[in-house]
């Protein structure tokens, strides 16, 4: 798992359940185990530089949209 300063925080959840792409889906599109996709929204894991550009590739956004080194706000949040 890792560290505080390692994290990498993730809207891979929000974007897949957005358009009603499943975990398995995402996987094959991206060329990786659907169990990545899992590893990579729990936190679990850190994607390389190349997986998070396919990623946002993929869902036609900035990696920004998709990545942040900080916790991103909760949806609905006024903050």
């Amino acid at each position: 798992m890792p560290t505080d300063k390692e994290h990498v925080h993730n809207r891979i959840a929000v974007l897949r359940a957005e358009r009603g792409v499943s975990r398995r889906d995402l996987a094959t599109a991206l060329g990786v185990h659907y169990q990545t996709i899992g590893y990579l929204e729990r936190g679990e894991y850190s994607p390389s530089l190349h997986l998070a550009l396919r990623i946002a590739a993929h869902f036609e956004v900035p990696v920004e949209v998709v990545f942040s080194l900080t916790p991103f706000p909760r949806l609905g949040s006024t903050t």
